[in-house]
């Protein structure tokens, strides 16, 4: 009888142990990276240095040269109240923004629509240049995307929107960013929501398989959604964390009572 009882604990505490312990193996990331999957890996990789400009994108466009009054007339102007209530105006050369519109064009002063849709953003200075040189000599253009960013929720330690400093920015780097994932964060189910021309996109990506390299979802864009999925411990521990602990609590203590009846 002592036997069977000393066992029945053993078994609940192996249960409670279960619960609240992940494996290592679950909190890693590319845990089946190596060296032999890295050739095979490159031959599928697309490295990606550049934002593509996309309906809905804020935009400045600085122009200059050279001769400065030429160029002048490009950039949008602010014009800026000189003490709050005054009546006096001063223009500087600060910038607005421009909006992509849904067609990828942006409406430029005395040049007009200029379509950058579809374009990294050098390609897009480029096209601006290709435009003003046929006006002003030896134009340069330079073009900062505006509140660029990507929302990280779910497991990780600081949600939060991440702003896309440069035009390259991976899921690790955002999650980074985040704080990183909790230990209850699925490394194996981290879903991703992307806007593709008015569509809706969903895909779920695997962060310990090394096959992520070669994902299209790899490499961030502007306005995704990143959601880590939480594990069966956090769904126990945030909707029946009581009635759980109950559970062993009780089952522990009968047992400690059967262990000494029996002992006496």
């Amino acid at each position: 009888m002592y036997k069977i009882t000393r066992q029945f604990c053993v078994l609940i505490l192996a249960a409670a142990t279960a619960v609240s312990c992940v494996t290592q193996k679950k909190l890693t990331y590319l845990h089946d990276a190596d060296a032999s999957k890295m050739d095979s890996i490159n031959a599928k990789y697309s490295p990606r240095t550049e934002h593509v400009l996309r309906p809905g994108d804020a935009l400045t466009v600085f122009v200059s040269a050279l001769d400065k009054e030429a160029v002048a007339p490009y950039n949008l102007p602010t014009v800026v109240y000189a003490t709050p209530g005054s009546n006096q105006v001063q223009t500087t050369p600060m910038l607005q923004y421009y909006i992509v519109d849904e067609a990828g064009y942006i409406e430029m002063p005395v040049l007009g629509k200029v379509h950058v849709g579809g374009l990294s953003r050098p390609e897009a200075e480029q096209e601006i240049r290709s435009v003003l040189a046929q006006q002003v000599i030896d134009p340069t253009v330079l073009i900062s995307v505006v509140g660029a960013k990507v929302s990280v929720m779910g497991e990780v330690n600081h949600p939060s929107q991440v702003p896309m400093t440069s035009g390259r920015m991976t899921i690790f780097d955002a999650l980074a960013a985040a704080g990183d994932m909790t230990p209850y964060g699925r490394r194996d189910n981290v879903l991703i929501t992307r806007e593709v021309d008015g569509k809706l996109e969903l895909a779920r990506l695997n962060l310990g398989n090394a096959d992520i390299y070669t994902s299209p979802y790899y490499f961030l864009q502007q306005n995704d959604i990143i959601y880590v999925s939480p594990n069966k411990v956090r769904a126990i521990s945030s909707t029946n964390s009581g009635l759980w602990l109950s559970v062993v609590s009780t089952a522990l203590s009968a047992a400690t009572i059967i262990v000494t009846v029996v002992k006496k």
